[in-house]
């Protein structure tokens, strides 16, 4: 594995694990180390915006219907995690090694010019599997011409916060003890709020209209400026933000959807963010990347010859295009549906989340049955039905 950067830092914030992830996991026998270090999830509570009342609850119940828990960790623990267990299968990870070319039909990648290659690597292989994230250098390549990220009129803070602190306001003891992931909605802006650690880190995203200066993606932030944004909001999130130390903004991002993921030559294709970049609405977008990597390994299990590889690269572009596709579309609405202003479609909203029983999902625009779809995915199951030798 070729990774750009020069050492694995501990960065980011919380990240949901839904059942359709974490049931992947749980076949690679990764739960018990996720466990340790997550809350599982009780219920999603949504809230109105200016004093907190709860508009809807969602079952807690989701490992009775789905075979595990919504799992919430801190990326950097997830990714750890991840690491660890590539290492132990025998896999190399080879920090600072950036992406310079790709030759597509020989399979071989060209590594820039360091300090210890000045005429820059080339390593061959079998096949290329470019997971280089939204800035993807793999996915110009492929395309062959600059793909910049598409800019989406938003920003997110995103942030931790000491558990510690936040039980010096009895205000926000509720939001500790009831261990659930709450949403409040409201005019251009919505705040997600969740324990990562029982005892140690509560995250905070708080997604608002983008302000970020033009020639930069992340900016530093102040607690201020957060508390000004909320002015009006919720006592229990000025509250919140009392606690705050630092942030930043992130402007949020998304890519243009692909014709294609792979290269014709047979030996090349995108997984991940690279392929389809998908905003955090649906809390799916890591999970996206852990079926795409649960479906193309299960797919090499199929075959039993180097000249099969084209045919499975194929196979798996088919098996999760139409799904991610649609789960890119589904993350958007539910951005759009939760930063109504107050007014006529807001309350439509408000009223038809009212109506939501306990096993209800709160996914706005999406038809009868999407839940299941969504978190009752098997990917080895697709596999099976889709790889025809």
């Amino acid at each position: 594995m070729l990774e750009q950067s020069s050492e694995f830092h501990h960065v980011g914030a919380g990240i949901q694990i839904p059942p359709n992830a974490a049931r992947i996991l749980q076949h690679w026998s990764l739960l018990p180390a996720i466990e340790p270090q997550s809350v599982h999830s009780y219920e999603l509570r949504v809230r109105r915006w200016e004093d907190g009342r709860i508009l809807s609850t969602s079952s807690d119940r989701i490992a009775d219907k789905y075979g595990t828990d919504i799992y919430y960790i801190h990326r950097a623990d997830f990714h750890a995690v991840l690491a660890e267990e590539a290492t132990r299968l025998g896999v190399t990870i080879r920090l600072g090694c950036a992406v310079e070319a790709i030759e597509f039909e020989s399979g071989t990648v060209i590594l820039k010019a360091n300090a210890a290659s000045t005429d820059g690597e080339r390593i061959q292989s079998d096949v290329i599997v470019g997971a280089d994230g939204l800035n993807s250098v793999c996915r110009e390549l492929l395309l062959g011409r600059k793909d910049p990220p598409r800019r989406t009129g938003d920003l997110a803070y995103r942030l931790t916060v000491k558990v510690s602190d936040m039980r010096r306001y009895e205000i926000l003891h509720e939001l500790i003890e009831h261990m659930s992931n709450d949403l409040w909605i409201g005019p251009d802006i919505f705040v997600v709020g969740y324990l990562l650690q029982e005892d140690g880190l509560y995250n905070i995203v708080l997604v608002a209209p983008d302000t970020i200066p033009e020639d930069v993606d992340v900016s530093k932030a102040t607690p201020e400026e957060m508390k000004e944004l909320l002015k009006g909001w919720d006592p229990r999130l000025q509250a919140l933000l009392g606690v705050v130390q630092q942030t930043q903004k992130w402007r949020m991002l998304t890519s243009r959807e692909m014709g294609n993921w792979g290269h014709k030559g047979g030996k090349f294709v995108l997984l991940g963010d690279a392929a389809h970049a998908s905003l955090p609405y649906l809390a799916q977008g890591a999970a996206m990347a852990v079926e795409d990597g649960a479906v193309l390994g299960a797919l090499f299990d199929k075959i039993t010859a180097r000249a099969q590889i084209p045919k499975l690269l194929q196979a798996y572009e088919d098996l999760r295009k139409p799904r991610v596709t649609k789960v890119v579309e589904g993350s958007l609405n539910q951005g759009v549906a939760r930063k109504f202003p107050d007014g006529k479609e807001q309350q439509e909203r408000d009223e038809w989340l009212a109506t939501l029983g306990d096993d209800d999902y709160p996914y706005h625009f999406t038809e009868p049955g999407f839940r299941d779809w969504l978190m009752g995915y098997d990917a080895f199951a697709e596999v099976d039905k889709g790889w025809r030798g």
